[in-house]
């Protein structure tokens, strides 16, 4: 069964698109979780501070969303071409997600 295994050489040229495509997409997660990490100190340092809960529990829910969506587009490899149907359906369930809490919301206050 040896015999059936091909051995496929790239071209300097293919490798060095290959290393500079894998550079710019750690640069770009690197980045990505710096960014997170400020986001996750603005969090702390709102509770720290002493702001008031109706102020600072927004302010932490708006960053924790922007987070996820964060990680999901760079670190599950969302931005990634072939991810479509998984984007449909992860999108998709964050719809139904909002309108079940937004119509429990409604029924339970008003």
């Amino acid at each position: 069964m040896a015999h059936d295994v091909q051995n496929q050489m790239r071209t300097q040229t293919e490798f060095e698109y290959s290393r500079r495509r894998s550079a710019n997409e750690m640069r770009g997660q690197v980045t990505t979780f710096a960014i997170m990490i400020f986001l996750t100190l603005i969090s702390f340092t709102a509770v720290y501070a002493g702001f008031s809960a109706n102020l600072v529990v927004p302010i932490i829910l708006l960053l924790a969303v922007i987070q996820v969506i964060m990680q999901l587009y760079y670190f599950m490899h969302m931005s990634h071409k072939g991810h479509e149907n998984a984007k449909l359906f992860l999108f998709s369930g964050v719809v139904v997600a909002f309108i079940t809490v937004l119509a429990f919301l409604t029924v339970v206050w008003w």
